[in-house]
């Protein structure tokens, strides 16, 4: 990716087999791995109000390490104190998990 970007190749952009690059827009960009891929990110209690911002996060204490099941495009579906509970929920809805760190 970095020997791509010096070549000014911006990141949201393919390269066909035929060697030429099509531009994504950012909707297209935005939309890859929709239905298909859920991301596992460690978030901590404090921040869990910027990720879930519809969540009522008042009740919790400050310094827990939480894990929050977030789709192809950021959105939130779940959020949990356990790894293990936030990638089988992405695998119980056929969304493949990958991690974020």
């Amino acid at each position: 990716m970095l020997q791509n970007l010096r070549k000014g190749i911006a990141m949201n952009t393919i390269k066909s087999d035929q060697g030429s690059v099509a531009p994504l827009t950012n909707a297209e960009f935005a939309a890859l791995g929709q239905g298909q891929v859920a991301y596992v990110r460690p978030i901590r209690s404090e921040d869990v109000a910027k990720v879930f911002p519809l969540a009522d996060a008042g009740e919790l204490a400050s310094g827990l390490q939480l894990f929050a099941l977030l789709s192809a495009d950021g959105s939130p579906i779940l959020l949990t104190d356990s790894h293990d509970t936030a990638t089988a929920n992405a695998w119980a809805h056929d969304l493949k998990p990958v991690a974020v760190h």
